[in-house]
């Protein structure tokens, strides 16, 4: 069933984060874990990342995606990158609502 929540975007943020360092879907994630705040389900622990993932969890507990030698990103400052980030993520969320990219 689809529904629609409105939600603050920490937690969204958060969600898609652990969704992303986790190789699964926000769809999933959120399942399991309504699943669990019901108590339907017994809370698990997250998996660790397989060790040619391009994602990691860097000193300070941040998120670390790491580029391929060579690749665009790599010499992209931070604030381009965030804002590549932001249009990615709007457009995925125009897509989804139906409206033209």
């Amino acid at each position: 069933m689809k529904t629609t929540l409105d939600l603050p975007d920490e937690l969204v943020r958060e969600a898609k984060l652990r969704a992303l360092m986790q190789g699964r879907t926000l769809r999933d994630l959120v399942t399991q874990l309504l699943r669990q705040g019901l108590g339907l389900e017994a809370p698990k622990l997250a998996s660790t990342l397989p060790p040619e993932s391009m994602l990691g969890v860097g000193s300070n507990g941040l998120p670390v995606i790491h580029c391929r030698a060579g690749s665009a990103a790599e010499g992209l400052p931070v604030q381009d990158l965030l804002q590549l980030e932001q249009q990615t993520q709007t457009q995925e969320d125009l897509r989804r609502a139906g409206l033209s990219v």
